[in-house]
């Protein structure tokens, strides 16, 4: 009987799932990812309210809409970007549901480097439920690598539960000088986790500094890949789709490869001002929508 429950929920979610999805629902009671179970990969992409700090969450909203973004990604106040924070105290999840409505944005992600995940877990349930971006732990001794994993990941517990109860995920992001950082890290942390609501934000930009290969850390994330960050390691705009050395194609091939069904988020820190920012990353969209057709063709080679 209980599995017949269980088979009956999990086919009351994909129904819930794929309604939201056919109406291009911005909020929905059922998060799930947005890639298709069948077919041809399909390229999505998201932006960050952090890349335009400066102006109101109104504000930015409109201007990742004009970029021609289909998600957002909103962020607590990491380098004193307010938006988070003013969605919690001011909108709240009915405010949020309706600016997103009003540019045709979906709901993607909360960053939650500052304040962590159980301030805002409620906010993000309420707003039809996400993935939530946050940091491991601090490094250890490779020897230490397994049992420190398994610490960390016994640690999020409690975390997990509200991620369950809020129809959310856990993302952990991969930073130099952190327990997630390296290849063997990786695996050690796919290996341990039991929770289908955690999984890895995957920044390219800190596997490039300590020189482990960016496709490598795709394939061993798997479908535990919740949240992929276009972003590389170089200075300024460089960091950007499009304007660094970085070639994206073989990147998004190996995405292709897992069938990550998930956003993918051109980024980079230390944005410019908002004019600048919106050409810079008209002009990222456009450089990995010509990355993604020629990697539909790797991908098929």
């Amino acid at each position: 009987m209980e599995s017949l429950t269980k088979r009956v929920h999990q086919r009351r979610q994909f129904i819930r799932c794929a309604l939201a999805a056919a109406a291009g629902a911005v909020a929905s009671g059922a998060f799930c990812p947005v890639g298709a179970a069948q077919g041809q990969w399909k390229l999505r992409l998201s932006g960050s309210s952090i890349n335009f700090s400066k102006l109101p969450i109104e504000q930015a909203c409109q201007r990742l809409a004009e970029v021609g973004f289909e998600a957002v990604d909103l962020w607590s106040a990491h380098a004193g970007c307010p938006h988070l924070d003013d969605v919690l105290q001011r909108l709240g999840p009915t405010g949020l549901q309706e600016l997103l409505a009003k540019h045709k944005l979906r709901l993607y992600s909360f960053s939650v480097y500052v304040g962590g995940y159980r301030k805002y877990a409620e906010l993000l349930g309420k707003s039809g439920g996400g993935v939530a971006v946050r940091g491991s732990a601090p490094p250890c001794d490779p020897a230490e690598l397994t049992p420190r994993m398994k610490q960390f990941l016994e640690s999020l517990k409690p975390e997990l539960e509200l991620a369950e109860k809020y129809n959310s995920y856990l993302a952990i992001e991969n930073h130099g000088g952190a327990l997630l950082n390296t290849l063997d890290s990786f695996k050690a942390f796919v290996d341990l986790n039991r929770s289908s609501r955690l999984g890895i934000a995957l920044a390219p930009y800190h596997l490039q500094a300590a020189k482990a290969s960016v496709e490598e850390a795709i394939a061993i994330s798997g479908k535990q890949l919740l949240y992929f960050y276009a972003w590389q390691n170089a200075p300024g705009l460089k960091q950007l789709p499009g304007f660094g050395p970085t070639d994206f194609t073989p990147w998004l091939a190996a995405l292709a490869k897992i069938r990550y069904p998930w956003y993918v988020n051109p980024f980079m820190h230390h944005e410019p001002d908002a004019d600048e920012m919106s050409a810079a990353l008209r002009r990222s969209k456009a450089y990995l929508e010509a990355c993604f057709r020629q990697a539909g063709q790797v991908h098929q080679g």
